[in-house]
């Protein structure tokens, strides 16, 4: 697989907290997204570690095409 699944069009509005590591899932086959759960194996992805800077509320990318890691940067308004 060379190309993500696009999982969403749109982002995952996603409550994190300061210092807990989240594994954003980076092929868009997991079922538990914007999280991996394993689904990756095989596909030549991996999942991307995104630790939280602050306790808030932050947007994982949900079409898997982001430029900028794990959350949104307004790829999926070009797809």
């Amino acid at each position: 697989m060379s190309e993500p699944v696009i999982a969403a069009k749109s982002p995952f509005a996603v409550a994190v907290e300061e210092g807990k590591d989240y594994y954003w899932c980076s092929c868009g086959l997991s079922k538990a997204q914007p999280f991996c759960d394993g689904s990756h194996k095989g596909s030549g992805f991996v999942p991307t570690q995104y630790t939280a800077p602050k306790t808030d509320t932050v947007y994982f990318c949900g079409c898997k095409h982001s430029k900028t890691g794990a959350l949104c940067d307004g790829s999926h308004k070009k797809l």
